[in-house]
């Protein structure tokens, strides 16, 4: 894998920030993305010797014009990307369907569908036209892909369309040697769930806590997943802790 180049957007926390660190001590190039620039140099901080591979683009996914600024840094430092990990996102509130706001609603979907549209559009162009051409796209789907949490309509319902973009992604990187595949996560250990340890709020209205894993398990599945070659894909693959409230009946 070394000598390979990735973007990983949501590269200033959780799982975006494990998989950024886990890609560089596997000797990728790596350009992280994310809102914040302090957050996405601890990133290479916390890399070590590691962070001389990396570099901080400050990006807000949602804006066009900056995510064609993001591809074009790439291509300019690193001349070409073998895989992009679409994995920046947000959530609203956990309030009732009827009490979300539009700009609440509108902000979920500009960071979570338009975001990773905007990503994985940039990624096509330059994996289409490099020498070798191709690449690898993996995006972040999520278990809410699957199924809903309670007062979760934005989130799930923009996970629900990466798996459609997921789906036509895959169609039409084809022709071009682009392999895109999701990754669906339940439960990683990361700053955003550890409300879980404690206790959340479950289908049947009770409260309850909620095994977690630890997020290596998803860099090595994102390892894994690049690892083929591309005439090979996972195009879906779930990452979960085993006890976690999802297969069954809520």
């Amino acid at each position: 894998m070394t000598g390979k180049t990735a973007v990983v957007t949501g590269a200033g926390s959780g799982i975006g920030r494990a998989v950024a660190l886990a890609l560089l001590a596997h000797g990728y190039r790596v350009a992280l993305a994310g809102r914040r620039a302090a957050a996405l140099q601890e990133t290479i901080r916390l890399a070590g010797d590691d962070g001389a591979r990396a570099i901080a683009i400050p990006t807000d996914v949602s804006d066009p014009a900056a995510v064609h600024a993001l591809f074009a840094k790439v291509k300019e430092t690193f001349g070409r990307l073998d895989l992009l990990f679409n994995n920046a996102g947000t959530s609203a509130p956990p309030v009732p369907l009827e009490e979300l706001t539009y700009s609440q609603w509108q902000a979920v979907v500009d960071a979570n569908l338009t975001g990773a549209f905007l990503c994985l559009q940039q990624a096509f162009r330059l994996m289409k036209s490099q020498t070798p051409r191709g690449g690898r796209i993996i995006n972040n789907g999520s278990i809410s892909a699957h199924a809903p949490r309670p007062h979760s309509a934005p989130y799930t319902a923009t996970k629900h369309g990466i798996t459609g973009l997921t789906k036509a992604a895959a169609l039409d990187g084809r022709a071009y040697d682009i392999a895109v595949g999701q990754i669906d996560i339940g439960n990683a250990a990361t700053e955003m769930t550890e409300r879980m340890a404690t206790g959340v709020l479950q289908a049947n209205g009770q409260i309850a806590p909620e095994p977690r894993i630890d997020v290596k398990h998803v860099c090595d599945a994102v390892l894994y997943m690049d690892s083929l070659p591309l005439d090979a894909n996972v195009l879906f693959m779930t990452v979960m802790a085993t006890k976690m409230p999802f297969v069954g009946r809520g």
